[in-house]
């Protein structure tokens, strides 16, 4: 059975940084695409960044170059840093986990598994 547990959100100011982690049980990390989503609230869940197994990254473009997404793979865990936050970006946050490693796409249709989520709220 696979299981993702989102930890690491909290409450920032804008400009500021968080780091959230997702620990994978039932799945290797390293084998398949890992993702996060977000979904603040009245809006729907929407794609973040994401990770295949060859380590490519992909990122949506409202958090290009502030976000980035890795793996752990001794600790079989997902990393997201988000720097230079702001209010746009409170939400809560999804760890997700594909069918391959391989990412098939942004949808939220398109990813398997999912985390509990972890909410994250930066104030201005």
């Amino acid at each position: 059975q696979v299981q993702l547990v989102e930890s690491g959100g909290g409450l920032v100011q804008a400009g500021g940084s968080l780091r959230l982690s997702c620990a994978a049980s039932g799945r290797t990390v390293s084998s398949y695409a890992m993702g996060w989503f977000r979904q603040a609230p009245g809006k729907e869940r929407e794609f973040v960044a994401a990770i295949s197994w060859s380590t490519n990254t992909y990122y949506a473009d409202s958090v290009k170059g502030r976000f980035t997404i890795s793996r752990d793979n001794a600790k079989n865990t997902v990393l997201l840093q988000m720097n230079s936050l702001k209010p746009g970006d409170t939400a809560v946050y999804y760890c997700a986990s594909g069918g391959s490693g391989y990412i098939s796409g942004n949808s939220p249709s398109s990813w398997n598994y999912w985390g509990q989520g972890t909410q994250v709220t930066v104030s201005s």
